[in-house]
């Protein structure tokens, strides 16, 4: 169970969301009955948050989009660096929308999802250093 709770426009609340979406994301395949392609959507929102908890604390709006490359290139903008292995992120996107809905694509696999869960946690890991939560409490 995660902590405690902030307001919607604390970085730290947003984080917290994104660790909920990553914990359901790792978890959730030793469920029986759920899809991988809703836990490569789980981790998609996971990273997706961090990124946003990331241009809150830095001040920034943000569009409410699921395009992950587009929000990077915003963070980037605010003079912040993106490492290469963070790049990779924009590859969650197409989980956002494409994946959620029968027919759209083909089933995720095994590889995938795993590769899925471990970009995520690289992101929100950044995250969380990018802002050091350390600083703000």
């Amino acid at each position: 169970m995660l902590g405690e709770r902030f307001s919607p426009d604390d970085p730290r609340e947003w984080l917290n969301r994104a660790q909920s979406n990553l914990t359901k994301a790792r978890e959730g395949s030793h469920v029986a009955g759920i899809y991988l392609e809703d836990l490569c959507f789980d981790a998609q929102q996971a990273a997706e948050k961090a990124v946003k908890a990331l241009l809150i604390h830095l001040d920034t709006p943000f569009p409410h989009v699921h395009d992950l490359g587009l929000l990077l290139s915003i963070v980037e903008r605010r003079g912040r660096e993106v490492p290469p292995a963070i790049r990779q992120v924009a590859r969650l996107t197409r989980y956002a929308v494409l994946t959620r809905y029968p027919g759209l694509a083909e089933p995720v696999t095994k590889e995938e999802y795993e590769e899925a869960v471990s970009i995520a946690s690289e992101v929100v890991a950044w995250a969380e250093e990018a802002i050091s939560l350390k600083e703000m409490d």
